[in-house]
């Protein structure tokens, strides 16, 4: 689909990659790009329509489908990592929110803008996952886990839609340089470059996007993931263990 004319919906939109994702979308001539954030006030970009929005509500979920029925392009943005293990977290309230969510919440936004993607001729749906979808690291083990369940939603949602022509597009990548990866001392790729890769994707049909070159190596390392992915993780892991006690 061509992303000048379209209408799109872009959830977390009031900051770090949501923003930069409806300032790409309006810089490519969206006819109209709503804003969705908790605090719409907080979406304040020229040419982005602010609309009030928790995911995990899935009351208001359905409301704002009904609003926004103009929709052709959704934008699974809007996440949360808690930084938790799976072991030693105090206890699950972390591992709940994540999974609520990253994955009930995007799962809400597809089953309610499917049937309005329809209506308006196929359209597509982003979903913004991670590379910790692809394995799991002890020092954000729940919010992997969040994000696998989230790849897997959207393989199946991209089965499920296929016959009404809504492209569903997986986006992956390691470390963006946005509040979330704030704490985080390894490579960074900027927030715009993440949305180039994703609309120049939705335009060319693609399902898949490796934002980064560590994406692209784990995504090609996963038959090997026990010898090539999780052995340098153990090791720093243990490390760390070592070092705190």
């Amino acid at each position: 689909m061509k992303i000048g004319g379209s209408v799109a919906l872009v959830t977390g939109a009031n900051r770090g990659l949501g923003r930069a994702y409806a300032r790409e979308l309006v810089s490519r001539g969206a006819a109209k790009v709503y804003g969705a954030a908790r605090d719409p006030a907080a979406v304040t970009d020229p040419g982005v329509t602010p609309v009030a929005l928790d995911i995990t509500d899935p009351e208001r979920v359905g409301q704002v489908a009904q609003q926004c029925a103009d929709v052709t392009l959704l934008v699974n943005n809007a996440g949360v990592m808690k930084a938790s293990t799976f072991i030693d977290a105090p206890n699950l309230d972390a591992a709940r929110l994540e999974m609520e969510t990253n994955y009930f919440g995007t799962l809400s936004m597809c089953r309610a803008f499917a049937p309005v993607l329809a209506a308006n001729g196929g359209g597509a749906i982003v979903n913004m996952l991670s590379i910790t979808s692809f394995y799991t690291n002890p020092f954000n083990a729940s919010y992997g886990a969040s994000k696998a369940a989230a790849w897997s939603l959207t393989n199946g949602t991209r089965i499920e839609l296929h016959h009404q022509g809504t492209l569903v597009v997986a986006v992956h990548a390691g470390f963006i340089d946005t509040d979330m990866a704030a704490l985080a001392t390894g490579p960074k790729i900027s927030p715009e470059s993440v949305a180039q890769q994703v609309f120049d994707a939705v335009e060319a049909g693609e399902i898949e996007v490796l934002a980064d070159e560590r994406s692209r190596f784990v995504k090609a390392s996963l038959s090997r993931d026990h010898e090539l992915i999780y052995p340098p993780i153990q090791e720093f892991w243990d490390a760390a263990v070592q070092g705190a006690s």
